[in-house]
């Protein structure tokens, strides 16, 4: 059990320290933002406001090419956002004094810091690939976790010292040792919540638990639906930008059938005003003929969520689908991901994540200065290995781990040919590794 606490410990190090890192700064996002983009944020309610149609015209006129999302702004003194994508790809967001009818600023959405920071913090900005790796990096955040908790269990301990308070006069041994696991058993149940619910965003274990939730009955039901559900092979999550629950929510089809010319987005927002959704809403355009507006909100709250679609020439919704209408599944997880992000309990709850990321941080640089110190030379410092199977409770972990975590079986699997057919042949690499000769399975 040491041993793979150790080497979960030493390959994800580097980008566990990454993720601890940005995931700390990424807790303040709407704050950052809110102090960096002041000046494009903020208007002095003054006067009546443009109608959203003029304030579409006025982003235009600025810069070339297509729509694809307003938002109003959630209250009389928060400027509006234009959303336009040129011919190159290219999406920029323009802020638009609502009442003045001025251009405060114009962001190259691809050049947001914090936007920037989160795709750090979930993919490594290199795509699947990333994400993969990330993925990998937190499921075996949980082996090290479950292992370490094994190891810090108290066996024949007499006091509290050295199991639930680290003993600070003992020595820097001692003292580092039980900052490291006394640190890791008080902090554990908070990281756990925040790798499951971080996990939700990863395209492998994150999609599946996506799929169960939706095929199990718990995703969307009949009454969110005006009319029938569409039969249709396109997710929400390909045209807005939308809540977890909703990613998968089957995208309907606008219908044209008298020649109408398309709703304005002024009798869009006049629907999302009478259906009382939260004001912190975007509307997304319809992509094609047969697109549908889209206004989608994911606040502060999760209880606030809304993803609604609108037939983009008569103007009448298709699907309504709030926080009431997720199943329980889909509620836990609605909480668990604001929760991950700072936002459910406001700042009580910015501070408890960013206790979990300096803790997270604590135990890498303890666990990394006793690495050292016990390392010897022309050695990794490792516990000498032994036949896995020989110990019941950690093989028994580990196989859960492996069906529930796709990655974590598949990587054990590398580990177990890299052994046999690398590690097991170079007695270099047997010596290096702390291995036994003729061993089948660690």
């Amino acid at each position: 059990m040491w041993r793979w606490h150790f080497y979960a410990g030493i390959i994800i190090t580097p980008i566990l320290l990454l993720l601890a890192i940005t995931g700390s700064v990424y807790l303040f996002k709407y704050d950052i933002e809110a102090a960096l983009y002041k000046d494009y944020y903020q208007v002095e309610a003054t006067g009546e406001r443009l109608a959203p149609e003029e304030q579409v015209n006025i982003a235009q006129n600025e810069i070339e090419g297509s729509v694809t999302r307003y938002r109003p702004g959630e209250d009389p003194e928060r400027s509006a956002e234009v959303a336009i994508a040129t011919e190159d790809g290219t999406s920029y967001t323009v802020f638009v004094d609502p009442y003045e009818g001025t251009v405060l600023g114009i962001l190259n959405d691809d050049r947001r810091i914090m936007d920037i920071i989160e795709k750090v913090h979930g993919e490594l900005m290199a795509g699947t690939v990333g994400d993969r790796i990330v993925e990998l990096a937190a499921c075996w955040t949980i082996i090290m976790i479950i292992t370490g908790l094994y190891l810090w269990f108290p066996r024949k301990a007499k006091d509290i010292s050295g199991i639930l308070l680290p003993r600070l006069k003992q020595g820097r041994k001692i003292m580092i040792r039980d900052l490291h696991a006394v640190t890791g058993f008080w902090w554990s149940g908070g990281l756990l919540l925040f790798l499951l619910t971080g996990m939700l965003w990863t395209g492998l274990w994150g999609n599946s638990v996506q799929n169960i939730t939706t095929m199990s009955g718990a995703g969307y039901p009949p009454s969110i639906w005006i009319g029938p559900a569409p039969e249709s092979g396109v997710k929400t999550e390909e045209i807005a930008d939308v809540s977890w629950a909703a990613e998968d929510l089957p995208a309907p089809r606008s219908e044209n059938l008298s020649g109408r010319l398309p709703v304005s987005i002024n009798d869009i927002v006049a629907s999302a005003e009478e259906m009382g959704v939260h004001p912190t809403y975007d509307i997304f355009y319809p992509s094609g003929e047969t697109g549908v507006f889209t206004l989608s909100t994911f606040p502060n709250q999760a209880q606030d969520e809304a993803t609604v679609h609108i037939d983009q020439y008569s103007g009448v919704t298709l699907a309504d689908y709030r926080f009431q209408d997720y199943g329980f599944i889909g509620k836990v997880m609605a909480l668990g991901i604001t929760t991950h992000k700072g936002l459910q309990f406001g700042l009580i709850n910015q501070l408890f994540g960013l206790v979990i990321c300096l803790g997270l941080i604590s135990m890498i640089i303890t666990g990394f200065w006793m690495w050292l110190k016990r390392k010897p030379q022309g050695n990794t410092g490792a516990p000498a290995s032994d036949r896995l199977i020989h110990h019941k409770v950690p093989f028994i972990i580990l196989i859960v781990l492996a069906i529930f975590f796709p990655l974590v079986g598949i990587s054990l699997i590398a580990v177990f040919l890299f052994d046999l057919l690398i590690v097991q042949r170079v007695p270099m690499l047997r010596k290096w590794l702390n291995v036994k000769e003729k061993r089948r399975t660690d």
